[in-house]
């Protein structure tokens, strides 16, 4: 299932684009965009035809989110499918107008580790300011990442995408709509301007999924630009999985350490200290954990930019 629009669903069958509704035997049961479905009816694509989604296969991966980190709130507990049986993350993060942001990235790592999906870290408009800032911050992780160029082919990024199925995300305004279009030339994505305060307008307002024209099956999924992305659906335990380099010290950790500044016992601090992992990293791992349980704390928005390096 390719796309979702006022309750008729677009399905890719062969060459051809059919449009469905659901079935009423599905109950409540959602279909999102990478389903893979069974039609009845007409399946010809003809104008003014439907066709009827009876069955939804067995999803391989599920990515999702929540509008809150706050597992007490509604928003928090109210989860968002996202995509459904990508097996390819892309967080696309601009290096300039707007400035990158690592907290949002850090969220989406952890989304991804928690759906097994694997990520790469696409940053855009290197024509206008260098990636070092950003790749040391993940200088301890095994991150995949492309440099995007406007003035540049987009072969490396093409390379990683190809016979994968990937779901984009990002900040609006991060150029990736513009992405898109440079990969699929007649994807006609909307694409829009950075405001005065260095954040995006929203351009895209819906996922849709878009076959890549390379050799290999390769399918991109371009989702509407979010300002947040809400971890309540994953937990504490799970949470540190979006860490990696920060995992190995919790061997040394007490039974039933909660990773907490205010915990003597937290190897975490030593880690840092011996200089296995960033500060910042740790951090930003304990800004996740603490709007978890909703404590209020402005520096885990993720409007928030890259943090400056230690001293």
């Amino acid at each position: 299932m390719v796309a979702v629009d006022r309750g008729r669903y677009t399905c890719h069958v062969g060459d051809t684009s059919v449009t469905a509704m659901r079935a009423r035997e599905l109950g409540r049961k959602s279909v999102v965009v990478g389903d893979r479905v069974a039609l009845v009816g007409d399946v010809s694509g003809t104008p003014d035809t439907l066709a009827r989604i009876v069955r939804i296969a067995e999803r391989t991966s599920v990515l999702r989110r929540t509008a809150d980190d706050d597992e007490t709130t509604n928003e928090g507990r109210l989860e968002r499918v996202v995509v459904a049986n990508a097996d390819q993350l892309v967080i696309v993060s601009s290096l300039a107008d707007p400035p990158p942001r690592t907290g949002f990235i850090d969220r989406c790592l952890v989304a991804a580790y928690d759906a097994d999906i694997d990520p790469l870290l696409c940053l855009t408009k290197a024509d206008l300011a260098g990636p070092d800032a950003v790749l040391g911050y993940y200088a301890e992780l095994d991150l995949p990442h492309v440099l995007c160029r406007p003035d540049a082919d987009l072969d490396d990024l093409r390379a990683t995408l190809t016979g994968r199925i990937s779901v984009l995300v990002g900040h609006s305004g991060v150029g990736k709509s513009t992405l898109v279009n440079r990969l699929v030339p007649d994807a006609d994505r909307a694409v829009g301007a950075v405001s005065a305060v260095g954040k995006g307008r929203h351009t895209s307002t819906s996922a849709v999924a878009l076959q890549l024209p390379v050799d290999k099956p390769s399918w991109i999924i371009d989702t509407p630009g979010v300002r947040s992305f809400g971890l309540a659906h994953v937990s504490a335990e799970s949470l540190l999985h979006g860490f990696p380099d920060l995992v190995e010290a919790t061997v040394d950790c007490p039974p039933g350490c909660e990773h907490t500044a205010g915990d003597p016992e937290c190897a975490l601090d030593a880690w840092v200290a011996a200089g296995h992992a960033d500060e910042r990293r740790l951090r930003s791992y304990r800004r996740l954990l603490a709007s978890r349980s909703g404590d209020p704390d402005p520096e885990a928005s993720p409007d928030a930019p890259l943090d400056a390096p230690p001293r």
